[in-house]
């Protein structure tokens, strides 16, 4: 079954980038998921508990993006996909976009945006350590 739930401009303020202005400055991020799911008992239950809350998805997302700032949106991204696939068994496959909404570089305007694809088995992969959140997020 190839059903699927979207998931779109989940925003979130977070400190993640490889340049330090940034991991003190803090920007935007948005996030797109494509989800994976059975959604035929759903579909005829009408029921909550048959299908995928994806409030879970936009809290675990913006928590993460808020708390956990990395080097790169590749990092984020890839632990996104571990989050999200952990929050319900029923999950098979998800789809990350996440995008700087301005990266600092110079006479650019416009975003950055990485996208990945990753099953169950994305959850026994390692993941990167975050930064210390002591060394973020502040001007001292």
């Amino acid at each position: 079954m190839m059903d699927k739930i979207y998931v779109n401009d989940i925003r979130a303020f977070g400190y993640t980038g490889a340049f330090p202005e940034e991991n003190v400055l803090g920007q935007w991020f948005q996030v797109d998921l494509v989800l994976t799911v059975d959604l035929t008992l759903a579909g005829s239950t009408d029921s909550l508990p048959d299908t995928y809350n994806y409030s879970d998805a936009v809290q675990a997302v913006q928590q993460l993006i808020q708390h956990q700032p990395f080097k790169l949106i590749e990092a984020v991204a890839s632990e996104v996909a571990k989050v999200v696939l952990q929050s319900d068994d029923r999950l098979t496959n998800i789809t990350v976009k996440l995008t700087k909404l301005a990266p600092p570089v110079p006479n650019f305007i416009g975003n950055v945006s990485v996208e990945i694809t990753r099953d169950r088995t994305h959850l026994t992969a390692a993941s990167p350590r975050p930064m210390a959140l002591t060394s973020v997020g502040s001007l001292s």
